[in-house]
């Protein structure tokens, strides 16, 4: 059976346990990191020699680093839906991938998440947050030029392209920070939102992070 390691309110790990959702993947979720401790542990780091969460293991296969695991699960279990054979298809939903933690994660998650949410309110750096939020509000709209002609990133349905930045939209429209208008992004939203396996993974609670950066 497949295991997952991971506490259920990291980023990362909810891309992880929302994929395995979509692929109705039996598993067993080990609860690592934060407050579980565990990631120093030698079996752990035997697993990953980093020591960060998510990490995987199918078998004898051990993954970790979480985009490495979306694609090993969509190869190994998603052939014909979140797996695309075609490499000109399946390039498309990579480059979205990649955009997705070289361009917009970062300014959302380093800089709002961790910058405005997560860091104590004296210690916040509040012009470099806005900046952030410009950025990211860029990105946004972006996606929500693309998004005016199609449900999803890659087209009429779900892909990988849709997992990096779409988990990211929970704790976007969660937080009271200044958003530009984006009713296409918005209407995605949505859609993610009825997906049952999305309900479970990613829209988890998020309080127990806010003003901790030792977490």
């Amino acid at each position: 059976m497949l295991k997952v390691w991971g506490r259920r309110s990291s980023f990362n790990v909810q891309k992880v346990m929302w994929l395995t959702g979509e692929l109705g993947l039996e598993h067993e979720h080990i609860d690592a990191g934060g407050s579980f401790g565990g990631l120093d542990a030698p079996e752990f780091r035997a697993r990953n020699p980093h020591g960060l969460v998510p990490v995987i293991e199918d078998g004898g296969t051990v993954v970790w680093e979480s985009h490495a695991i979306l694609r090993y699960l969509a190869a190994r279990y998603g052939a014909g839906g979140f797996w695309i054979e075609d490499p000109a298809r399946r390039a498309e939903a990579d480059q979205w991938i990649e955009w997705a933690q070289t361009a917009l994660l970062p300014n959302f998650l380093t800089g709002i998440f961790w910058g405005f949410y997560r860091m104590p309110e004296a210690q916040r750096n509040m012009e470099a947050v806005e900046r952030a939020a410009k950025l990211c509000g860029r990105h946004i709209l972006m996606l929500d030029r693309l998004l005016a002609d199609r449900p999803y990133i890659c087209g009429n349905e779900i892909t990988l392209a849709d997992v990096p930045a779409g988990t990211m939209l929970y704790r976007y429209f969660g937080l009271e920070i200044e958003r530009p208008e984006a009713p296409n992004v918005e209407a995605w939203y949505a859609r993610l939102r009825e997906r049952a396996p999305y309900a479970e993974h990613v829209m988890v609670p998020f309080e127990e992070l806010k003003r901790r950066l030792a977490f």
